[in-house]
């Protein structure tokens, strides 16, 4: 089915697609702030020279580290959008990526939602671009949903983000199979709410 396409994916230098792919890794593993740029130069095996070259500043680094992490979930889901034409079904495949992803090995919880605790200015770039992953899963949940025929699509769709963002934390800091759940039940609930399906 088709949903809103995910950006197209670029071939980066090789060097540029190393310290992102570093990024990538030690930012999710262990916190933006944590993580210096002799460390990242180190790490991707570049030069500094080349680390400013290709990014200017760690800001920048950052803000590519969230779009590539949203280019890799957008993604996914067009993966599985172009697998059926039944809106219901792209929903609970959501559901069961998200729930892989909870009970993954080194899940560290949501890498936006990480990514905002660390940066409090909601005007920052870095918290822009979070905000438009944030806001393109919303528009996509409201999307489905209404397609299936939901009373009240944004709102349902507000239901499954804030399920999403719990179970992503309660997935990290607690138990990921009780999250897991705890967001099947979410979705059970909103799904129940459609007139067909409470009818039957």
């Amino acid at each position: 089915m088709d949903i809103v396409k995910p950006p197209k994916r670029h071939s980066l230098a090789p060097a540029k697609q190393r310290i992102l792919d570093t990024a990538d890794r030690l930012f999710y593993d262990e916190g933006i702030r944590a993580v210096g740029i002799d460390r990242l130069i180190a790490v991707s095996s570049v030069t500094k020279a080349t680390f400013y070259k290709h990014y200017g500043s760690k800001d920048r680094l950052i803000v590519e580290y969230i779009a590539y992490r949203h280019l890799q979930f957008a993604e996914t889901v067009d993966a599985a959008a172009q697998a059926t034409d039944d809106p219901e079904q792209l929903l609970r495949d959501i559901l069961a990526l998200q729930v892989r992803l909870i009970s993954s090995p080194g899940f560290r919880g949501c890498p936006f939602l990480n990514a905002a605790t660390e940066f409090t200015d909601g005007a920052h770039p870095v918290r822009r671009a979070v905000d438009h992953h944030r806001e393109w899963f919303h528009d996509l949940l409201e999307n489905l949903l209404r397609a299936i025929g939901h009373p009240l699509p944004g709102d349902a769709s507000d239901d499954l983000v804030l399920a999403h963002d719990g179970a992503m934390l309660g997935g990290y800091a607690g138990d990921p199979v009780a999250a897991s759940a705890a967001l099947q039940r979410m979705y059970d609930r909103v799904l129940a709410a459609v007139p067909e399906r409470a009818a039957a």
